[in-house]
């Protein structure tokens, strides 16, 4: 029998409105999972058990008064530990911030408590962000729920995680370098990238910059969807999401959810398994290979085929580097014992960068991005591997080399994800079955410029046209072997750098 927690959250929401499910039925569940599994990954790290049930209860006298509800009405979720939240320990993954509680919730989580959803708790994140292993000094290391031993990948780990676990329906992400689709393709979910200002992000430091977004998490492409909707928004604090006279041009889009129909048989298909220049591993090559085989009878067209995407390393390191210099240098000059070596990597790297560097990125990314409209221009999508590589240990600080070819940085692993970064499209990550080694397997959906109720309305497509193949289903860990594990705290170095 289905537990409640392992409902989707499109089911669990229809059957809380049709009063079928509780929402303190279904919060409880939540909860006894986390209480079960956790300790074995280390997904979420700060509950908020007490305004949660308070919150259960309400939404269930909502439901009972026959009120209208909201599209998340009584879905836990998880937030991600880099957006605040009112009240509940926000750290950042940060010796810096580890008692920090905010006064207030950021617009995305007001947003999202506004449409129903409830906030369970905050899920574990690198410090900042930054590469792409959901370790930190506060709270330790995530473990990959299908090998705890494994990396989590980041730096949304902590909520793929707990999706995959069964611990919230729908969890928050974010992602500047593949944050949303790395964890998502580790852990066997769903991690959708929106274009830049789809999803309003009001402390976003360079306002102006696409490289990072907000984005929904779920355990299919449908729950992936109605979180965005939910999160989808205008708001004059950012300046990507902008306003037209008179006219709101976000939140409430009937495009992104349900997911549009889409004839999958009408769409021309580039398929790459590296972009031209992404060090993807071989055994990844090969399963993504075998998927390309599996999924070519559905589409009109397929061809191997990718933009020319030279110069995307350079240019993404360099605008990657300002980000970091803008916000942390001062905290590695005044506080260099409590900044991570990834943190303390980019910002000095930044520093050794000129004005002329900067110039230069910015061109380049320029005209990447328009030799990508060039490229769309003769194909709907573009199919690729969401990550370079099969998951490693999570004692691995991150790859230093793939198939024995050293990388050229610590986020170099992250080249797949940060092509599509670099020029701003929407993309999404799908769980399509598990590799040689026994680990979930992730496609990169890459929509056109604005395409994201595309991407969403493909992924949907995809995942009904595979159901009932076994080889392509999304993987599920196995709840009773993480119940009886070991603590992943006692693991050598869970809470260090070593």
């Amino acid at each position: 029998m289905t537990e409640p927690c392992d409902l989707s959250a499109v089911e669990a929401r229809r059957l809380i409105g049709s009063r079928k499910l509780s929402p303190v039925e279904l919060l409880e569940s939540c909860l006894a999972r986390i209480d079960s599994v956790n300790h074995a990954v280390n997904a979420v790290v700060a509950m908020d058990t007490e305004n949660a049930r308070e919150s259960a209860k309400a939404a269930e006298g909502a439901v009972m008064a026959g009120g209208k509800l909201g599209p998340l009405h009584g879905l836990p979720i998880g937030i991600k530990d880099l957006e605040e939240t009112k009240g509940l320990r926000t750290t950042w993954g940060s010796p810096i911030f580890a008692d920090h509680i905010p006064t207030r919730d950021e617009a995305m989580v007001t947003n999202l408590r506004a449409a129903g959803a409830i906030v369970i708790g905050k899920t574990n994140t690198p410090e900042f962000g930054a590469g792409a292993n959901t370790r930190n000094l506060v709270y330790g290391a995530t473990g990959n729920p299908f090998d705890p031993t494994r990396s989590a990948a980041g730096s949304s780990g902590g909520s793929a995680v707990a999706l995959a676990c069964g611990m919230a329906p729908i969890c928050s992400g974010s992602d500047t370098g593949g944050s949303l689709r790395n964890p998502a393709a580790f852990n066997g979910i769903v991690g959708f990238r929106p274009s830049p200002g789809l999803v309003p992000a009001e402390r976003r430091g360079h306002g102006w910059s696409p490289l990072p977004v907000l984005g929904p998490m779920a355990r299919n492409a449908r729950d992936a969807a109605l979180l965005l909707s939910a999160m989808a928004d205008d708001d004059g604090l950012d300046p990507l999401a902008y306003t037209l006279p008179d006219r709101r041009v976000r939140g409430g889009d009937r495009n992104l959810f349900p997911p549009m129909q889409v004839d999958l048989g009408a769409l021309r298909v580039a398929a790459t398994p590296d972009f031209g220049f992404a060090p993807t591993e071989r055994h990844i090559r090969d399963i993504f290979a075998s998927r390309v085989a599996a999924l070519a009878p559905l589409f009109g067209r397929v061809e191997h085929a990718t933009p020319d995407c030279a110069g995307t390393d350079e240019s993404f390191e360099i605008l990657r580097a300002t980000s970091f210099v803008a916000s942390h240098a001062e905290k590695c000059r005044t506080r260099p014992q409590d900044v991570g070596p990834n943190v303390r990597a980019n910002v000095e790297e930044g520093l050794r960068y000129s004005l002329a560097d900067y110039a230069r990125a910015a061109t380049e990314q320029t005209r990447i991005y328009r030799v990508w409209q060039g490229f769309f221009a003769d194909h709907d999508i573009i199919i690729t591997p969401a990550i370079t590589i099969s998951p490693r240990p999570w004692s691995e600080l991150y790859p230093a080399e793939i198939d024995g070819q050293a990388t050229r940085t610590y986020f170099h692993w992250l080249a797949m994800a940060y092509a599509v970064t670099l020029v701003g499209h929407p993309a999404i990550s799908l769980p399509l079955g598990v590799d040689k080694a026994g680990m979930p397997f992730g496609l990169q959906i890459v929509g056109p410029r604005g395409g994201d109720a595309l991407v969403l309305a493909v992924a949907a497509a995809i995942e009904e046209a595979v159901a009932g193949d076994a080889s392509l289903a999304r993987p599920v860990p196995d709840i009773a072997k993480l119940k009886a594990a070991a603590p992943i705290s006692a693991m050598p170095n869970f809470k260090s750098w070593a």
